[in-house]
């Protein structure tokens, strides 16, 4: 095969670090593995149930593209019940990814510039770039706050979206409501769109979650139900914004993804009801362990929402303490994946007792190293 058939734009996307790392974990003999970007609990078995009575139903053939008509309907109410904003139309769509893959080809032309919270979770510059727009970074290091100044002073004439994350991947940050207003309202002054990426939301810990869709009815919320209810592998999310751009997502989904998987749709309306409280609780319990076990020996900024901590590596580059981690069978992620800067490393904490337990001790060790 000709290299000459692979196009331009496949030279600006990398592969992933995280996969990488997921590539090793699967060679090395019970490894500490907090990598993982997903939840350590499985499914809820009534959800499971439902999924499987769908497909023993039938319902396996394609759906409408904008999803059924059950769940459509369960989450159209309390969106509308939450914002009282009479153009926010819902969409069921094939995970968050392909929401805001959907978002991001609808919005940007070629040439337009995305601004983006340093560090990002790691897709957003990928698909920026597979639409042809620039990615912009706003550093928010050390603290991961988000400083609306410079946002306003990074504006140009060729902007077209801010996207935000909160709680954030990989830091764990969550925007204080302070901020998300300033945000929000900072795009609608300067006619930007403004992408909410909402996926972490059922896990903020210190303080209620926002939205910044609250103070600017334009917002495009991204959702789902893969880190809340452990369906990463199920490709269910939702979207919500104004009639006209989601018309417009809609109409790219029926030719691409088609519609998100028509079986799963019927599961996810039995999961808007599941009580996840007990998933939450526990998380905050592990947030909370972690910060009493490492904040002796790491600076851990962030760290009120999600299941992640992003701390500097306190010697050498990220990747330089990530490589010596790995000889001592832990594995994390180096925070050159998720930002120009190779001096922080990400760790999960959604995993066992055990394995958080197995992780302190090597990064105590770790953290002494002369």
């Amino acid at each position: 095969m000709s290299e000459r058939w692979i196009a331009d734009r496949m030279t600006r996307i990398d592969a992933s670090g995280i996969r990488k790392v997921f590539d090793l974990a699967a060679q090395m003999k019970d490894p500490i593995n907090l990598s993982i970007g997903q939840p350590h609990f499985d499914t809820p078995q009534p959800i499971k149930d439902a999924l499987e009575r769908a497909v023993e139903e039938g319902k396996n053939a394609y759906s409408q593209t904008q999803g059924i008509s059950p769940l459509l309907t369960k989450i159209q109410h309390s969106v509308d019940a939450q914002y009282q904003q009479t153009d926010r139309q819902v969409f069921i769509t094939s995970g968050t990814s392909g929401g805001l893959m959907l978002a991001l080809m609808t919005l940007v032309n070629p040439g337009d510039e995305v601004i983006v919270f340093d560090p990002w979770f790691v897709m957003y510059k990928h698909l920026v770039t597979l639409a042809g727009g620039k990615v912009v970074e706003i550093d928010t290091y050390p603290d991961f706050r988000i400083d609306v100044e410079k946002v306003r002073a990074a504006i140009t004439p060729k902007t077209k979206v801010i996207l935000c994350n909160s709680p954030a991947n990989p830091t764990g940050a969550v925007a204080s409501a302070v901020e998300l207003e300033a945000l929000a309202k900072l795009a609608a002054e300067k006619d930007v769109a403004l992408i909410s990426d909402e996926i972490y939301k059922a896990f903020t810990y210190d303080a209620e979650f926002v939205s910044p869709a609250q103070w600017n009815p334009q917002t495009i919320v991204i959702d789902g139900f893969s880190k809340s209810h452990s369906m990463t592998g199920h490709r269910i999310g939702w979207c919500h914004g104004p009639q006209h751009i989601v018309q417009q997502m809609i109409k790219l989904q029926q030719f691409t993804f088609v519609c998100s998987p028509h079986p799963v749709q019927h599961a996810a309306v039995v999961a808007w009801d599941y009580d996840i409280s007990d998933r939450v609780a526990d998380y905050k319990r592990k947030r909370d362990f972690m910060l009493r076990e490492l904040s002796g020996d790491y600076d851990i900024q962030g760290a009120g929402g999600a299941f992640y901590l992003f701390p500097p590596a306190p010697w050498g580059t990220g990747t330089e303490f990530v490589r010596e981690a790995i000889q001592n069978n832990l594995l994390i992620i180096p925070g050159n994946v998720f930002s120009p800067r190779d001096t922080h490393f990400r760790l999960s904490y959604a995993a066992d007792d055990r394995m958080l337990q197995r992780g302190v001790e090597v990064l105590k060790k770790l953290a002494k190293k002369p």
